[in-house]
């Protein structure tokens, strides 16, 4: 993907360039539609908001962002992480999905892979999104690098980018996240087990 023509439309975008929004569009869209199949993969059979729903709802979300100041293409693509992450769990709260279960979107932090898939052991996003907030509380910048990795499918370098940092820290902190998240995410189960 062309990082640096990205850069470019979304700078001209933000300083009111409405033909760059429409240039930008057909670049980021089919990213933004293979994370969101990513993310919608572990979505029980039947779901009724789709990859593509999820895509037009970030969109139209970020096109509504005109006073964001882009940085680059990285930056455009860590809000639609976080934009994707809210409104999957906007949904999944506003359907009445139990805490920890109850058909909501089931997930697993996989060390090797960005993709949200179903193998053990399993939680619902919005138990995630409770851990992904607690997390924030104590380290804002372990949550960031799992919501920029998880939701947003960004690299290492790209999150070390974004945040600043080494891409030695974010794979550290990486790390870290995910052993703290599986403590919160097991502490009512009893399972005791031990993150792969």
């Amino acid at each position: 993907m062309p990082s640096r023509e990205i850069t470019e439309l979304l700078h001209a975008w933000t300083h009111g360039d409405d033909e760059a929004l429409a240039a930008l569009t057909p670049l980021v869209h089919a990213e933004l539609r293979s994370r969101a199949r990513a993310l919608m993969r572990a979505e029980r059979p039947g779901h009724t908001l789709q990859p593509t729903g999820l895509v037009n709802e970030c969109f139209l979300r970020l096109v509504n962002a005109r006073d964001v100041d882009w940085q680059s293409r990285t930056h455009f693509f860590a809000l639609s992480a976080r934009l994707m992450r809210r409104i999957l769990v906007d949904f999944a709260r506003a359907h009445k999905y139990g805490k920890r279960g109850g058909g909501a979107i089931a997930v697993t932090l996989d060390q090797e892979a960005n993709d949200v898939h179903s193998p053990e052991p399993s939680r619902d996003l919005v138990a995630l999104d409770d851990a992904l907030e607690a997390l924030a509380s104590i380290d804002e910048r372990k949550s960031q690098v799992v919501e920029m990795r998880f939701f947003g499918g960004l690299s290492n370098d790209e999150i070390a980018a974004m945040l600043g940092v080494s891409a030695k820290t974010v794979t550290r902190d990486w790390q870290l996240a995910r052993v703290w998240l599986w403590r919160e995410l097991t502490r009512d189960d009893g399972t005791g087990g031990t993150p792969r």
